[in-house]
């Protein structure tokens, strides 16, 4: 299937992207295979698929908030180039 250069062209206008005339022909064509390619999935055989119930429908499981200290700050401070006590030391940036 080739779609011809008014349905090409409104698509691409449609889409905020600016042809050239000589591109419009082989821009058809290359869609025109897009849309043969997805029909061919018209003949895939279904029948022994059972219907899929959308995934909007479940409802994901949550842990209750708690609030905690984290109880790593050694860990956390072990990273940082450069520390005075339980702090991290940067360099000054406002003068």
């Amino acid at each position: 299937m080739s779609l011809d250069a008014k349905t090409v062209t409104r698509i691409a206008r449609l889409a905020r992207i600016g042809l050239k005339p000589e591109e419009i022909d082989a821009l058809g064509k290359d869609m025109g295979s897009i849309i043969d390619w997805v029909e061919q999935l018209n003949e895939v055989d279904i029948s022994d698929v059972p219907p899929m119930i959308g995934t909007g429908l479940a409802k994901a499981r949550l842990r209750e908030d708690a609030e905690t200290d984290g109880n790593n700050r050694e860990a956390v401070l072990s990273n940082a180039p450069e520390r005075e006590g339980p702090f991290y030391t940067v360099p000054k940036v406002v003068e």
